[in-house]
Protein backbone atom coordinates (compact mmCIF):
# COMPACT_ATOMS: atom_id res chain seq x y z
CA UNK A 1 0.00 0.00 0.00
CA UNK A 2 1.23 3.67 -0.76
CA UNK A 3 2.17 5.97 2.08
CA UNK A 4 0.01 8.54 2.34
CA UNK A 5 1.81 11.90 2.75
CA UNK A 6 0.61 13.82 5.66
CA UNK A 7 0.54 18.29 5.91
CA UNK A 8 1.21 20.13 9.12
CA UNK A 9 1.32 23.61 9.85
CA UNK A 10 4.42 25.13 10.96
CA UNK A 11 2.73 27.42 13.37
CA UNK A 12 0.50 25.21 15.33
CA UNK A 13 1.36 22.03 14.41
CA UNK A 14 -2.35 20.94 13.29
CA UNK A 15 -2.36 17.74 10.37
CA UNK A 16 -4.28 18.14 7.39
CA UNK A 17 -4.98 15.72 4.79
CA UNK A 18 -4.37 18.28 2.07
CA UNK A 19 -2.16 21.21 1.42
CA UNK A 20 -3.95 24.84 1.61
CA UNK A 21 -3.02 28.31 1.42
CA UNK A 22 -4.15 29.22 4.86
CA UNK A 23 -4.64 26.77 8.09
CA UNK A 24 -8.02 26.02 9.77
CA UNK A 25 -6.57 25.68 13.10
CA UNK A 26 -4.63 29.10 13.76
CA UNK A 27 -5.36 31.02 10.89
CA UNK A 28 -2.10 31.54 9.53
CA UNK A 29 -1.14 31.99 5.83
CA UNK A 30 1.90 29.44 4.24
CA UNK A 31 2.71 27.51 7.01
CA UNK A 32 1.58 24.45 5.65
CA UNK A 33 4.81 21.83 4.21
CA UNK A 34 4.60 18.16 3.37
CA UNK A 35 5.62 15.92 5.56
CA UNK A 36 6.30 12.05 5.33
CA UNK A 37 4.69 9.78 8.15
CA UNK A 38 7.02 7.39 9.86
CA UNK A 39 7.20 4.13 8.31
CA UNK A 40 4.45 1.33 10.28
CA UNK A 41 6.03 -1.74 11.49
CA UNK A 42 4.00 -5.13 11.14
CA UNK A 43 0.40 -5.21 11.53
CA UNK A 44 0.32 -1.47 10.78
CA UNK A 45 1.70 -0.35 14.10
CA UNK A 46 4.43 2.33 14.47
CA UNK A 47 6.15 0.64 16.57
CA UNK A 48 5.34 -3.38 15.94
CA UNK A 49 5.19 -6.45 18.50
CA UNK A 50 8.84 -6.37 19.43
CA UNK A 51 8.75 -5.53 23.33
CA UNK A 52 10.74 -3.22 24.40
CA UNK A 53 13.29 -2.65 27.16
CA UNK A 54 12.77 -1.67 30.80
CA UNK A 55 13.58 2.04 31.81
CA UNK A 56 15.92 2.58 34.80
CA UNK A 57 13.62 4.17 37.54
CA UNK A 58 15.48 6.25 40.19
CA UNK A 59 14.26 7.55 43.37
CA UNK A 60 13.51 11.92 43.64
CA UNK A 61 14.66 11.89 47.30
CA UNK A 62 18.18 10.40 46.39
CA UNK A 63 20.77 13.57 47.35
CA UNK A 64 22.35 13.76 43.93
CA UNK A 65 24.63 17.28 43.96
CA UNK A 66 23.62 19.08 40.84
CA UNK A 67 25.81 20.05 38.33
CA UNK A 68 27.59 23.01 38.46
CA UNK A 69 26.84 26.13 36.06
CA UNK A 70 30.05 27.26 34.51
CA UNK A 71 30.34 30.95 33.38
CA UNK A 72 30.71 32.34 30.23
CA UNK A 73 33.12 35.09 31.32
CA UNK A 74 30.21 37.27 29.39
CA UNK A 75 27.79 38.70 32.24
CA UNK A 76 25.27 39.27 30.27
CA UNK A 77 25.04 35.92 28.99
CA UNK A 78 25.07 34.27 32.23
CA UNK A 79 22.39 36.38 33.23
CA UNK A 80 20.25 34.96 30.18
CA UNK A 81 20.96 31.53 30.78
CA UNK A 82 20.10 31.68 34.73
CA UNK A 83 23.59 32.19 35.66
CA UNK A 84 25.80 30.13 33.47
CA UNK A 85 25.83 27.36 31.34
CA UNK A 86 24.53 24.14 32.72
CA UNK A 87 25.32 21.12 31.44
CA UNK A 88 23.65 18.23 29.21
CA UNK A 89 21.25 21.16 28.07
CA UNK A 90 20.15 22.43 25.10
CA UNK A 91 19.76 26.22 24.05
CA UNK A 92 18.14 27.70 20.85
CA UNK A 93 18.94 31.20 19.79
CA UNK A 94 17.00 32.81 17.30
CA UNK A 95 17.51 35.92 15.39
CA UNK A 96 16.90 38.37 12.31
CA UNK A 97 19.81 37.58 9.85
CA UNK A 98 22.91 40.04 9.97
CA UNK A 99 21.79 40.76 13.98
CA UNK A 100 24.67 39.02 15.25
CA UNK A 101 23.77 35.58 16.51
CA UNK A 102 27.24 34.08 14.69
CA UNK A 103 28.87 36.66 16.18
CA UNK A 104 28.13 35.91 19.75
CA UNK A 105 28.16 32.66 19.84
CA UNK A 106 31.53 32.63 18.32
CA UNK A 107 32.33 35.02 21.15
CA UNK A 108 30.84 32.73 23.74
CA UNK A 109 32.73 29.68 22.53
CA UNK A 110 36.09 31.30 22.71
CA UNK A 111 35.01 32.58 26.35
CA UNK A 112 34.23 28.86 27.22
CA UNK A 113 37.17 27.50 25.72
CA UNK A 114 39.29 30.08 27.64
CA UNK A 115 37.66 28.84 30.84
CA UNK A 116 38.39 25.53 30.73
CA UNK A 117 35.92 23.73 28.53
CA UNK A 118 35.97 21.79 25.27
CA UNK A 119 34.63 23.57 22.93
CA UNK A 120 33.53 22.92 19.27
CA UNK A 121 31.95 25.62 16.60
CA UNK A 122 30.31 23.25 13.93
CA UNK A 123 29.04 25.93 10.84
CA UNK A 124 26.67 24.52 7.93
CA UNK A 125 26.60 28.15 6.27
CA UNK A 126 30.38 28.79 6.39
CA UNK A 127 33.39 26.96 5.28
CA UNK A 128 36.52 26.75 8.30
CA UNK A 129 38.09 30.36 6.56
CA UNK A 130 35.26 32.08 7.18
CA UNK A 131 35.02 31.44 10.32
CA UNK A 132 38.72 32.55 10.96
CA UNK A 133 38.19 35.37 9.22
CA UNK A 134 35.92 36.21 11.37
CA UNK A 135 37.36 35.07 14.91
CA UNK A 136 40.63 37.52 13.34
CA UNK A 137 38.31 40.74 12.70
CA UNK A 138 36.99 39.76 16.80
CA UNK A 139 40.44 39.50 18.02
CA UNK A 140 39.89 35.14 18.82
CA UNK A 141 42.00 33.85 16.36
CA UNK A 142 43.91 32.49 19.42
CA UNK A 143 41.44 31.08 21.55
CA UNK A 144 41.10 27.49 21.50
CA UNK A 145 38.00 26.65 19.29
CA UNK A 146 37.97 23.57 16.52
CA UNK A 147 36.01 23.99 13.68
CA UNK A 148 33.98 22.37 11.53
CA UNK A 149 31.76 23.59 8.36
CA UNK A 150 29.56 20.44 7.80
CA UNK A 151 26.25 19.71 7.14
CA UNK A 152 25.69 15.87 7.90
CA UNK A 153 24.11 15.38 10.75
CA UNK A 154 25.09 11.87 10.92
CA UNK A 155 28.72 12.73 10.28
CA UNK A 156 28.25 15.57 12.82
CA UNK A 157 27.12 13.05 15.19
CA UNK A 158 29.86 10.86 15.34
CA UNK A 159 32.14 13.26 15.43
CA UNK A 160 31.20 14.79 18.78
CA UNK A 161 30.50 10.93 20.20
CA UNK A 162 34.67 10.18 19.17
CA UNK A 163 35.62 13.86 20.27
CA UNK A 164 33.23 14.43 23.75
CA UNK A 165 33.35 18.31 23.56
CA UNK A 166 31.83 20.01 27.01
CA UNK A 167 29.47 22.09 24.42
CA UNK A 168 29.00 22.06 20.53
CA UNK A 169 27.71 25.46 18.83
CA UNK A 170 25.34 24.10 15.68
CA UNK A 171 24.79 26.96 13.00
CA UNK A 172 22.36 26.85 12.21
CA UNK A 173 20.47 23.76 12.85
CA UNK A 174 17.71 24.76 9.35
CA UNK A 175 20.72 23.62 7.36
CA UNK A 176 21.44 20.19 9.13
CA UNK A 177 19.89 17.03 6.82
CA UNK A 178 19.36 13.96 7.90
CA UNK A 179 19.67 10.82 5.52
CA UNK A 180 16.70 9.17 7.59
CA UNK A 181 14.47 11.80 6.53
CA UNK A 182 13.23 12.32 2.71
CA UNK A 183 12.72 16.05 2.54
CA UNK A 184 15.17 18.83 1.55
CA UNK A 185 17.33 20.66 4.49
CA UNK A 186 15.25 23.21 6.25
CA UNK A 187 11.61 20.94 5.84
CA UNK A 188 10.04 20.88 8.86
CA UNK A 189 10.84 17.15 9.19
CA UNK A 190 14.32 17.26 8.94
CA UNK A 191 14.36 20.66 11.48
CA UNK A 192 12.52 18.33 13.63
CA UNK A 193 14.55 15.69 13.21
CA UNK A 194 17.97 17.40 13.55
CA UNK A 195 16.97 19.03 16.41
CA UNK A 196 15.86 15.87 18.38
CA UNK A 197 18.77 14.03 17.55
CA UNK A 198 21.14 17.02 18.39
CA UNK A 199 18.88 17.48 21.98
CA UNK A 200 18.67 13.63 23.09
CA UNK A 201 22.62 13.03 22.18
CA UNK A 202 23.48 16.31 24.77
CA UNK A 203 21.20 14.35 27.47
CA UNK A 204 22.93 11.51 26.53
CA UNK A 205 26.68 12.30 26.58
CA UNK A 206 26.46 15.18 29.35
CA UNK A 207 27.48 17.88 26.58
CA UNK A 208 26.07 21.17 26.35
CA UNK A 209 24.58 21.79 22.43
CA UNK A 210 23.47 25.23 21.15
CA UNK A 211 21.41 25.31 18.34
CA UNK A 212 21.72 28.72 16.00
CA UNK A 213 17.79 28.93 14.26
CA UNK A 214 16.52 31.38 11.35
CA UNK A 215 13.10 33.29 11.94
CA UNK A 216 10.64 33.76 9.82
CA UNK A 217 9.17 37.32 8.94
CA UNK A 218 7.05 37.28 11.74
CA UNK A 219 9.69 36.84 13.88
CA UNK A 220 9.34 33.41 15.32
CA UNK A 221 11.97 30.79 14.92
CA UNK A 222 11.21 29.10 11.63
CA UNK A 223 10.49 25.52 11.33
CA UNK A 224 7.90 23.78 13.74
CA UNK A 225 6.92 24.75 17.15
CA UNK A 226 8.03 21.61 18.41
CA UNK A 227 11.20 22.38 18.29
CA UNK A 228 10.93 25.02 21.33
CA UNK A 229 9.29 22.46 23.01
CA UNK A 230 12.50 19.80 22.68
CA UNK A 231 14.91 22.17 24.11
CA UNK A 232 15.62 23.41 27.62
CA UNK A 233 15.99 27.10 26.99
CA UNK A 234 14.77 29.66 23.91
CA UNK A 235 16.50 33.08 23.58
CA UNK A 236 15.85 35.88 20.86
CA UNK A 237 18.47 38.12 19.44
CA UNK A 238 16.43 40.86 19.05
CA UNK A 239 17.50 44.81 17.57
CA UNK A 240 17.13 47.59 14.81
CA UNK A 241 19.43 47.82 12.06
CA UNK A 242 19.30 51.29 12.63
CA UNK A 243 20.73 50.90 16.17
CA UNK A 244 23.67 49.69 17.59
CA UNK A 245 22.10 48.07 20.58
CA UNK A 246 21.57 44.41 20.63
CA UNK A 247 18.73 42.90 23.47
CA UNK A 248 19.26 38.73 24.35
CA UNK A 249 15.88 38.25 25.51
CA UNK A 250 15.46 34.55 27.32
CA UNK A 251 11.24 33.19 26.40
CA UNK A 252 11.80 29.99 27.74
CA UNK A 253 14.34 28.76 30.33
CA UNK A 254 14.59 25.46 32.64
CA UNK A 255 17.40 26.58 34.77
CA UNK A 256 16.13 30.21 35.36
CA UNK A 257 13.89 33.38 34.99
CA UNK A 258 12.06 33.49 31.75
CA UNK A 259 12.32 37.45 29.93
CA UNK A 260 15.03 38.06 31.47
CA UNK A 261 17.20 39.96 28.94
CA UNK A 262 20.93 41.00 28.51
CA UNK A 263 21.72 44.71 26.87
CA UNK A 264 25.10 44.36 23.91
CA UNK A 265 26.76 47.27 21.77
CA UNK A 266 27.71 46.13 18.60
CA UNK A 267 31.19 47.52 17.93
CA UNK A 268 33.61 47.01 15.36
CA UNK A 269 35.36 44.50 17.45
CA UNK A 270 32.17 42.53 17.92
CA UNK A 271 29.20 42.50 20.68
CA UNK A 272 30.27 44.52 23.94
CA UNK A 273 28.46 44.30 26.78
CA UNK A 274 26.08 47.63 28.26
CA UNK A 275 26.14 47.08 32.23
CA UNK A 276 23.54 50.13 33.02
CA UNK A 277 21.29 49.54 29.63
CA UNK A 278 19.19 52.54 31.01
CA UNK A 279 22.10 55.00 31.09
CA UNK A 280 22.06 53.90 27.18
CA UNK A 281 18.71 54.20 26.43
CA UNK A 282 18.60 57.16 27.88
CA UNK A 283 22.19 58.89 26.74
CA UNK A 284 20.53 60.48 23.82
CA UNK A 285 17.65 61.98 25.51
CA UNK A 286 17.75 65.63 25.03
CA UNK A 287 15.90 68.37 27.71
CA UNK A 288 12.18 67.78 28.68
CA UNK A 289 9.71 68.26 25.23
CA UNK A 290 6.17 67.65 24.41
CA UNK A 291 5.45 64.08 24.01
CA UNK A 292 7.81 62.52 26.47
CA UNK A 293 8.01 60.46 28.88
CA UNK A 294 10.39 58.42 30.93
CA UNK A 295 9.08 54.77 31.95
CA UNK A 296 10.64 52.83 34.76
CA UNK A 297 10.30 48.98 33.29
CA UNK A 298 11.40 45.79 34.45
CA UNK A 299 12.62 43.25 31.99
CA UNK A 300 12.74 39.73 33.73
CA UNK A 301 14.90 41.13 37.07
CA UNK A 302 16.52 44.12 36.26
CA UNK A 303 14.80 47.62 36.49
CA UNK A 304 15.24 49.17 33.05
CA UNK A 305 14.55 52.45 32.06
CA UNK A 306 13.70 54.04 28.74
CA UNK A 307 11.96 56.81 27.02
CA UNK A 308 8.25 57.03 25.31
CA UNK A 309 8.17 59.83 22.49
CA UNK A 310 4.43 60.89 21.44
CA UNK A 311 3.30 62.93 18.80
CA UNK A 312 0.12 63.92 18.04
CA UNK A 313 -1.19 65.56 14.75
CA UNK A 314 -4.42 66.68 12.65
CA UNK A 315 -4.72 64.60 9.82
CA UNK A 316 -5.88 64.62 6.10
CA UNK A 317 -7.28 61.76 5.81
CA UNK A 318 -10.79 60.39 6.99
CA UNK A 319 -9.26 57.64 8.84
CA UNK A 320 -6.55 58.21 11.44
CA UNK A 321 -3.02 56.99 11.90
CA UNK A 322 -2.34 54.75 14.50
CA UNK A 323 1.44 53.62 14.32
CA UNK A 324 3.61 52.48 16.80
CA UNK A 325 7.06 50.98 17.53
CA UNK A 326 8.74 48.63 19.98
CA UNK A 327 4.79 48.52 21.71
CA UNK A 328 1.38 46.78 21.29
CA UNK A 329 -0.60 48.50 18.60
CA UNK A 330 -3.62 46.84 20.37
CA UNK A 331 -2.71 48.36 23.82
CA UNK A 332 -2.15 51.91 22.46
CA UNK A 333 -5.84 51.63 20.77
CA UNK A 334 -7.20 50.77 24.49
CA UNK A 335 -5.64 53.81 26.21
CA UNK A 336 -6.93 56.22 23.54
CA UNK A 337 -10.36 54.73 23.90
CA UNK A 338 -9.94 54.99 27.58
CA UNK A 339 -8.87 58.61 27.50
CA UNK A 340 -11.74 59.70 25.32
CA UNK A 341 -14.49 57.47 27.39
CA UNK A 342 -13.30 57.76 30.63
CA UNK A 343 -11.75 61.79 30.49
CA UNK A 344 -13.29 63.20 27.89
CA UNK A 345 -10.51 64.09 25.54
CA UNK A 346 -10.61 62.45 22.18
CA UNK A 347 -8.23 61.42 19.30
CA UNK A 348 -10.45 61.75 16.68
CA UNK A 349 -9.21 63.86 13.24
CA UNK A 350 -5.79 62.71 15.01
CA UNK A 351 -2.83 60.66 13.84
CA UNK A 352 -1.20 59.59 17.19
CA UNK A 353 2.29 58.01 16.61
CA UNK A 354 4.27 56.24 19.24
CA UNK A 355 7.94 54.99 19.35
CA UNK A 356 10.15 53.73 22.37
CA UNK A 357 13.73 55.33 21.90
CA UNK A 358 16.48 53.06 21.48
CA UNK A 359 14.89 50.24 19.64
CA UNK A 360 13.68 48.81 22.69
CA UNK A 361 10.82 46.45 22.58
CA UNK A 362 8.40 46.78 26.17
CA UNK A 363 5.72 44.47 26.66
CA UNK A 364 5.06 45.19 30.39
CA UNK A 365 1.81 46.37 31.22
CA UNK A 366 3.11 49.18 33.89
CA UNK A 367 3.83 51.21 30.30
CA UNK A 368 0.40 51.98 30.10
CA UNK A 369 0.74 55.19 32.42
CA UNK A 370 3.90 56.44 30.23
CA UNK A 371 2.13 56.18 27.25
CA UNK A 372 -0.71 58.11 28.66
CA UNK A 373 1.08 60.41 30.07
CA UNK A 374 3.34 61.04 26.71
CA UNK A 375 -0.03 61.46 24.57
CA UNK A 376 -1.34 63.76 26.61
CA UNK A 377 1.39 65.68 26.81
CA UNK A 378 2.03 65.76 22.98
CA UNK A 379 -1.96 66.51 22.43
CA UNK A 380 -1.93 69.35 24.86
CA UNK A 381 1.92 70.81 23.90
CA UNK A 382 2.91 70.60 27.19
CA UNK A 383 5.99 68.68 28.64
CA UNK A 384 5.76 66.91 31.91
CA UNK A 385 7.77 67.33 34.80
CA UNK A 386 11.26 67.76 34.35
CA UNK A 387 13.48 64.63 35.82
CA UNK A 388 10.20 62.77 36.34
CA UNK A 389 9.70 58.33 35.77
CA UNK A 390 6.40 57.49 35.24
CA UNK A 391 4.87 53.84 35.43
CA UNK A 392 1.70 52.29 36.52
CA UNK A 393 -1.13 49.89 34.58
CA UNK A 394 -4.38 51.41 33.07
CA UNK A 395 -7.85 49.70 33.41
CA UNK A 396 -10.33 49.84 31.39
CA UNK A 397 -12.91 52.02 33.89
CA UNK A 398 -9.47 54.65 34.39
CA UNK A 399 -8.53 53.48 37.84
CA UNK A 400 -4.61 52.93 38.41
CA UNK A 401 -3.15 49.73 39.44
CA UNK A 402 -0.01 50.03 41.31
CA UNK A 403 2.82 48.03 39.62
CA UNK A 404 5.48 45.05 40.77
CA UNK A 405 8.62 45.59 42.10
CA UNK A 406 7.81 49.53 42.70
CA UNK A 407 10.78 49.47 44.62
CA UNK A 408 13.73 48.65 42.11
CA UNK A 409 11.87 50.83 39.70
CA UNK A 410 12.22 53.84 42.34
CA UNK A 411 15.70 52.96 43.26
CA UNK A 412 17.22 52.31 39.30
CA UNK A 413 15.53 56.21 38.87
CA UNK A 414 17.12 57.62 41.77
CA UNK A 415 20.51 56.29 40.84
CA UNK A 416 20.26 57.76 37.59
CA UNK A 417 19.44 61.09 38.95
CA UNK A 418 15.58 61.50 38.56
CA UNK A 419 13.62 63.06 41.17
CA UNK A 420 10.04 62.90 41.29
CA UNK A 421 7.68 59.51 40.13
CA UNK A 422 4.07 59.67 38.58
CA UNK A 423 2.96 56.38 40.35
CA UNK A 424 -0.82 55.52 41.30
CA UNK A 425 -2.32 55.46 44.30
CA UNK A 426 -1.10 52.45 47.13
CA UNK A 427 1.95 51.74 45.20
CA UNK A 428 4.61 50.05 47.74
CA UNK A 429 7.59 51.70 47.74
CA UNK A 430 8.73 50.98 50.96
CA UNK A 431 11.98 52.41 52.68
CA UNK A 432 15.45 53.78 50.79
CA UNK A 433 14.04 56.07 48.11
CA UNK A 434 14.14 60.06 48.20
CA UNK A 435 12.19 60.64 45.34
CA UNK A 436 9.22 62.78 45.44
CA UNK A 437 5.95 60.92 44.74
CA UNK A 438 2.92 61.87 43.17
CA UNK A 439 0.03 59.53 43.68
CA UNK A 440 -2.94 59.30 41.75
CA UNK A 441 -5.96 56.87 41.83
CA UNK A 442 -7.46 57.24 38.27
CA UNK A 443 -6.88 58.75 35.18
CA UNK A 444 -9.15 61.72 35.30
CA UNK A 445 -7.08 62.51 38.28
CA UNK A 446 -4.14 62.89 36.96
CA UNK A 447 -5.67 64.84 33.88
CA UNK A 448 -6.56 67.20 35.94
CA UNK A 449 -4.08 67.29 38.36
CA UNK A 450 -1.19 67.66 35.81
CA UNK A 451 -2.59 69.16 32.61
CA UNK A 452 -5.82 71.08 33.88
CA UNK A 453 -8.44 69.01 32.60
CA UNK A 454 -10.86 66.05 32.49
Amino acid sequence: MAKTLDYVCTACGARHAKWSGRCDSCGAWNTIQEEKPLSSGPGGKTLGAVRGTPLTLVDLATAETPPPRTSSGIAELDRVLGGGLVPASAILVGGDPGIGKSTLLLQAAASFARGGLDAVYVSGEEASAQVRMRAQRLGLADAPVRLAAATNLRDILTTLEAEKPDIAIIDSVQTMWSDQVDSAPGSVAQVRAAAHELTSFAKRNNMAVVLVGHVTKEGQIAGPRVVEHMVDTVLYFEGERGHQFRILRAVKNRFGPADEIGVFEMTGGGLSEVANPSALFLSDREDPAPGSAVFAGIEGTRPVLCEFQALVAPTPHSQPRRSTVGWDGGRLAMILAVLESRCGIPFAGLDVYLNVAGGLRISDPAADLAVACALLSAREDAALPPQAVVFGEISLSGALRPAGQTENRLKEAQKLGFTSAIVPARSKTGPGTDLTLRPHADLAALVGDMFGAG
